[in-house]
C-alpha cells in the first residue's frame, strides 16, 4: 500500500472513530462483518446512514428489490428507492456499477476497495433502473409551492433536507406518515454528523419548522 493510500486510510479510520457508533440494523449485519473484515471498512460504512429493512422495501420480492438489496449493500448500507429521482437513479447506479468493476475514479485504490465485490449482470442492472424508475423519488415542484422559498418552515425544509437526497412532494405522505419520516431522518441527520444549512446555523434548523411545511402540504389520506 502506498504512502498515500496508507494516509488516506487512517485519515478515514480517526474520522469514522469520532463519530457516533451506529447500530446497524440485522439486515445489514452481513455487510458490516465484511467491513470489519478489509482495510477500508470505516470508509465504507460511513458512505451513507443504516437503511430501511429490505422487507419494507416496495415490492421486496421484485428482481429490482432484490438486485438492490444484493448489490447494494457490499460497500455501505441499503439506500431507500425514495432518495433520489429516477433521472437521478440512473446516474448514481452507472457510476456504482462502474466502482464494482474496479473502474472508478481512484485508480488502484478503487480496485483495492472493489476487491471480493460483485457487480450485477445486465439483466440485474435493468432490473434495478426499472424498479428505481417506478419506484424514485417524485421530487418537489417548487413552483407548485411558493412558501418553500418565502417563509422559515419552507426555507428550513429545504436546507434541511437537500443535503442528502432530492426534496420530496410533501403530497407523498399524510401528517402522521411524515412525523415518522421525520423522526427517521433526524436520526440519518444526527448519525451522519454533518447536518449545515446555506444561510443559518445549524442548530437554527428546527425539526418543528419542517414539520410546520410538510404537514401543511402533505396528503389528506
Amino acid at each position: 500500500m502506498s504512502l498515500y493510500r496508507c494516509y488516506l486510510y487512517f485519515a478515514v479510520l480517526l474520522f469514522s472513530a469520532s463519530q457516533a457508533t451506529a447500530i446497524e440494523p440485522p439486515q445489514d449485519r452481513a455487510a458490516v462483518n465484511k467491513w470489519e473484515q478489509g482495510p477500508y471498512g470505516l470508509m465504507l460504512r460511513r458512505v451513507l446512514p443504516p437503511g430501511p429493512d429490505p422487507r419494507e422495501l416496495p415490492q421486496p420480492d421484485s428482481a429490482g428489490a432484490q438486485a438492490l438489496t444484493r448489490y447494494c449493500v457490499q460497500c455501505h448500507y441499503l439506500p431507500s428507492p425514495y432518495m433520489h429521482t429516477p433521472e437521478r437513479w440512473r446516474v448514481v447506479v452507472d457510476r456504482m456499477d462502474r466502482r464494482m468493476r474496479g473502474e472508478g475514479n481512484m485508480g488502484t485504490l478503487m480496485k483495492e476497495l472493489m476487491e471480493g465485490v460483485k457487480a450485477p449482470s445486465q439483466h440485474e442492472l435493468d432490473s434495478l433502473l426499472a424498479y428505481l424508475g417506478k419506484y424514485g423519488q417524485n421530487a418537489i415542484n417548487p413552483a407548485q409551492y411558493p412558501d418553500l422559498k418565502t417563509t422559515i418552515s419552507g426555507q428550513t425544509y429545504s436546507e434541511a433536507c437537500a443535503q442528502c437526497h432530492e426534496l420530496p412532494d410533501p403530497k407523498r405522505h399524510t401528517a402522521k406518515e411524515w412525523r415518522k419520516v421525520v423522526e427517521r431522518m433526524q436520526k440519518n441527520m444526527a448519525w451522519v454528523g454533518v447536518v449545515k444549512g446555506r444561510t443559518r446555523n445549524p442548530h437554527e434548523l428546527k425539526i418543528e419548522d419542517i414539520l410546520d411545511f410538510l404537514e401543511r402540504h402533505s396528503r389528506a389520506n
